[in-house]
């Protein structure tokens, strides 16, 4: 992929992620009663900060809202491609095996909160993790605005580590505070406390979203490495370390070769 047709692909993927997050904020309305109704702006703020609300009602025979089919439709074909993406389009990476069990996890935590009307809790997670994409997007496209050389090339890597700070940062307190205090405590502990008696799938739908913690812990180890070695000077600027060496005739170079070479 050409830095111009990557750069181009960024763009595309930043609005999307930026569309998505706040749509899926706007959708995060939770009812009084068993019927969805749509509440007010002060509603939007008790969901947030009560976190009973999330189950208060919940019934596998409600009927899901017009917007929130619309959301959860547009983000489970993402994740359909996604996975298809992974397998035959992206370049391989280091994480590519735990980014294609996030894509078949995610799409069977949709599908399945989508089924059995976990769509209050399930709109919540999707908020969560859209926030961290619109930065991850930002700062992916100023590491290929760097590709123009001269001094967009300065610019392009003082945006890149400031973006990735940022992304580092909106990374630990949406995916690793939020998500564990407002969605796998209302998940795992307040749907069991309300709904004791007639909740479908619990353990699975729960083991799911610890599944999605494990893998986001095992991503925000690979962001304090990156910054650990930019810092320390082992990398020179902000990268994808994610990424394999390459040898002068564009072989790959695991752990193994490296050392082989050495």
């Amino acid at each position: 992929m050409t830095p111009l047709l990557a750069f181009m692909v960024g763009g595309v993927l930043f609005s999307l992620t930026a569309i998505n997050a706040h749509y899926s904020y706007s959708c995060c309305t939770f009812p009084k009663n068993s019927d969805f109704k749509d509440n007010k702006s002060q509603n939007r703020l008790n969901q947030w900060s009560k976190k009973r609300i999330f189950f208060i009602d919940w019934n596998v025979n409600n009927k899901v809202p017009k917007q929130i089919y619309i959301a959860y439709v547009t983000q489970f074909s993402f994740y359909i491609h996604s996975i298809y993406a992974t397998l035959y389009v992206d370049v391989w990476r280091k994480d590519s095996i735990v980014m294609l069990v996030h894509h078949i996890v995610t799409s069977l935590l949709i599908g399945f909160s989508y089924t059995f009307k976990y769509t209050n809790v399930g709109m919540l997670v999707l908020f969560l993790h859209d926030c961290t994409d619109i930065v991850l997007e930002m700062t992916k496209l100023t590491v290929y605005y760097k590709t123009k050389g001269g001094r967009w090339k300065t610019i392009g890597d003082f945006l890149s580590t400031v973006g990735f700070i940022c992304f580092g940062m909106t990374w630990f307190l949406f995916r690793l505070y939020w998500f564990p205090l407002k969605a796998l405590y209302s998940a795992g502990h307040l749907s069991y406390v309300l709904n004791p008696e007639t909740l479908i799938f619990y353990h699975l739908f729960n083991g799911l979203l610890w599944t999605l913690l494990i893998m986001n812990i095992y991503w925000f180890s690979i962001i304090l490495v990156t910054g650990y070695k930019v810092i320390t000077g082992q990398m020179k600027e902000v990268k994808d370390s994610r990424e394999y060496e390459e040898d002068e005739n564009g072989r790959k170079l695991n752990n193994k070769t490296r050392k082989k070479l050495q």
